[in-house]
């Protein structure tokens, strides 16, 4: 670990009004309620790319947030996460005015089949020319699942167990079903792609199974660069063997760096190196041209935030109805099924609903940083020394003006510092983030799929090959 080393930036954003400052579409100035329109994201596009951002990071929920008093009222009325349109559809139109800007896109393992998602990441890479990345979450509402003709979601480890098999269908598919020289384009000799180099891979795992090609050619990452957000003691053995960013959640950077050391020390025990993967804690950010100016934006944020709405949110990742206690009742943090690390901090404080909705002043629950470009600068490399992490996931307040207020003050205060790059590196998200390649680097699961897959193709007809990832 370097001192002084860059910081990355992520925008934390969803395709809907509401995502984790809630209350916040009322404020006369915010346009989230636009969020169905394409100039919405393009405008936010252009302006992570000037910011010099890193990715545009995409939240999304398949179900409803219906803990809260039983129902969708709250949700509905504050738009918490509903309605909420489908994230990878706005990649395209803002790949199409960028050139530098990632895209982190979250998609749901238990929703969909990996046979079908692999093309459409694979189509994704290619119309970004490798700048898409994948956030993989394996859901936590049982309103998605009974929305998809089942009783209730999985049991929490369970859920990783099937990701785990998702993830071994899907390195498979991209990895191993084209060869590197598959296409040739050859007009001459009427040959696109060789046959030869084409292989049918089967997949026989305890929950997924398939035989067939990938219908995508190579793309410039193949794998898309895997984000994931568990940090549950199976979340995180989860992280070790897939994940490339891991997305945290810590209160502050004593509490970043517990998490960033346990993480990494997993990532090691799985074989491969503690610096193969980079670490983002998710944050707020009210800024301005001096401390005062902040403070005095922050107080008129505040004043249109909702702090209960915020903690129906926080319900529905607790599976905790909080509307169900007083404001000085004590909770009962039971275990539960929903996302085991979402109620850790506020089971050891032992936390009312009074200090809950305290904590949730701006209607979210991530940390939040008040003050100039320099004084939010200073706390950002602070949080990334003194945390041990690499860079942040900073969530939107009043859109636009938030992402303008970063790329103005906070931005050129961390250049100065020498924290922040200048201007952006060529090639992939990959490369950019990880610094190795276009690929995954050859400890991880996936490339070692790859590298099976050409000891298995002496052993194996041309045209088919059944791997086992381990």
């Amino acid at each position: 670990m370097t001192a002084r080393k860059d910081i990355f930036l992520n925008a934390f954003t969803m395709n809907c009004v509401g995502h984790i400052n809630h209350g916040l579409w009322t404020h006369p100035r915010d346009r989230s309620q636009d969020y169905t329109t394409i100039g919405y994201w393009t405008e936010l596009a252009r302006t992570l790319e000037a910011g010099l951002f890193d990715a545009v990071f995409i939240a999304d929920i398949v179900g409803v947030y219906d803990v809260y008093g039983g129902s969708i009222d709250l949700t509905a009325r504050e738009a918490i996460q509903l309605p909420v349109n489908d994230p990878t559809l706005l990649v395209p139109a803002m790949a199409a005015v960028t050139e530098h800007l990632g895209f982190g896109v979250t998609v749901n393992t238990a929703v969909e089949h990996p046979y079908t998602f692999a093309r459409r990441f694979s189509t994704l890479d290619h119309l970004t020319d490798g700048r898409i990345g994948w956030n993989i979450v394996t859901g936590y509402l049982d309103s998605a699942a009974r929305a998809v003709g089942r009783d209730a979601m999985a049991e929490h480890d369970e859920r990783y167990d099937r990701a785990d098999d998702y993830l071994d269908f899907l390195y498979k598919l991209w990895e191993t079903s084209w060869d590197e020289d598959a296409v040739r384009r050859d007009k001459d000799a009427r040959v696109f792609a060789d046959p030869a180099a084409i292989h049918e891979i089967r997949h026989d795992g305890p929950y997924y199974k398939g035989r067939g090609y990938h219908l995508s050619e190579p793309s410039p990452q193949r794998t898309p660069v895997l984000f994931q957000a568990g940090t549950s003691g199976r979340g995180q053995r989860f992280a070790a063997r897939h994940a490339e960013c891991v997305f945290i959640s810590a209160s502050d950077p004593e509490a970043a760096r517990r998490t960033a050391r346990e993480l990494r020390a997993a990532v090691v025990a799985a074989g491969r190196r503690a610096d193969d993967i980079r670490i983002f804690v998710g944050l707020s950010v009210v800024t301005g041209a001096t401390d005062a100016e902040a403070e005095e934006r922050l107080l008129d944020y505040v004043a249109h935030a909702s702090p209960e709405a915020g903690l129906a949110h926080f319900a529905a990742g607790s599976g905790i109805d909080f509307s169900r206690y007083g404001p000085d009742d004590e909770i009962a943090y039971g275990p539960t099924n929903a996302i085991q690390s979402t109620t850790a901090a506020a089971r050891r404080k032992g936390l009312s609903k009074r200090q809950l909705l305290d904590g949730l002043k701006l209607g979210g629950r991530y940390p939040l940083l008040v003050g100039s470009g320099d004084t939010v600068a200073a706390e950002m490399a602070r949080w990334v020394d003194e945390g041990e992490i690499d860079g942040f996931n900073l969530t939107r307040t009043v859109v636009p003006e938030c992402w303008h207020d970063v790329t103005r003050f906070v931005v050129p205060a961390l250049q100065a510092r020498g924290r922040y790059k200048t201007a952006y590196a060529e090639g992939t998200l990959r490369r950019r983030l990880l610094g190795e390649g276009d690929r995954l680097a050859p400890r991880h699961a996936g490339a070692s799929a790859h590298l099976s897959a050409r000891t298995a193709s002496a052993a194996a007809p041309a045209s088919h090959l059944s791997l086992k990832v381990s």
